[in-house]
């Protein structure tokens, strides 16, 4: 399974009461296909808000948007939890509902070491025909999957790839010793030149929301042998890449990209709690970023 270059982790859109937003999901559903030009989204994710969502508000967040996208692009269903069991029951259910692969994030909290991260993803892939994609993301999870345990993991079969954070250097570990068709993504959107400059396949991505067309052109440029304007590209988005997260002082995902979308005429209201919108500063400072 190819899932492209350009992955949007996709944000829930929520309404005043802070309950999904289901007509502003279709309409942000065509408006990252069309108009942004995702090759695939990712549901429910962390941009897309994963721990405060329901079990039925996921599982109904991946029909729907499913259904929304209609073959446009692929859909990947963000299952993984903390709970290996748990994961399993919704990996199952993703896949009865036909969604196109999961992303299982490295277990939070309870901080296993890397045998136990190996099992935990094992028995994942184990319970599901589904592609897999592995997601390693210390700075939320508190452990990091070390380049071996990736490596080790990339020879099971449904295991087709991996979301990478840590640091551009595993990448550049996990790119050189995975087999020719694993992919490596980067979830740091302002790594992802470097990343395809490494061997890594793509990004999965937030900006992909705002400057997703742009982002595109940057790794055509790149994949084309064109580096000179894939470099200039680079650094034309790099002050979105890093103003998403950084604004005036560190603001948590997604509140950031969801008020730049609301800059863009697209509803998709604001965070629930325990995570807050932006402040007078750091609205001022995402309307600036983006004119």
């Amino acid at each position: 399974m190819d899932f492209g270059r350009l992955i949007t982790a996709m944000v829930t859109p929520f309404d005043g009461d802070g309950e999904i937003n289901w007509e502003g999901t279709s309409r942000l559903v065509d408006y990252l296909i069309e108009e942004q030009k995702s090759e695939a989204l990712v549901v429910c994710g962390t941009t897309g808000e994963s721990p405060t969502l329901t079990d039925e508000e996921k599982l109904r967040l991946f029909s729907f948007v499913l259904d929304k996208a209609d073959g446009r692009c692929k859909i990947i269903a963000g299952t993984g939890t903390n709970s290996t069991r748990h994961s399993i029951h919704l990996t199952k259910e993703a896949e009865k509902i036909g969604v196109d692969g999961v992303l299982l994030v490295v277990p939070y909290y309870n901080k296993p070491n890397q045998e136990g991260l190996y099992q935990h993803f094992a028995a994942i892939a184990g319970s599901t025909s589904l592609p897999c994609i592995l997601y390693n993301v210390p700075g939320r999870t508190s452990v990091s999957m070390s380049a071996a345990t990736t490596l080790r993991l990339a020879d099971i079969p449904n295991i087709v790839a991996t979301k990478e954070c840590a640091s551009v250097d595993q990448i550049t570990l996990i790119a050189s010793a995975c087999p020719e068709d694993f992919h490596v993504y980067t979830g740091d959107d302002s790594a992802g030149l470097a990343t395809l400059a490494v061997g890594g396949h793509g990004i999965i991505s937030v900006a992909g929301h705002i400057i997703g067309s742009q982002m595109s052109e940057m790794i055509q440029a790149y994949l084309s042998g064109n580096v000179k304007r894939a470099g200039e590209l680079h650094r034309q988005l790099f002050p979105v890449f890093k103003g998403l997260f950084e604004c005036p002082r560190p603001l948590p995902n997604p509140a950031a990209v969801k008020y730049a979308l609301s800059l863009r005429g697209i509803d998709v209201g604001s965070v629930r709690l325990p995570l807050v919108g932006p402040d007078e500063a750091e609205a001022a400072f995402i309307e600036a970023l983006l004119n």
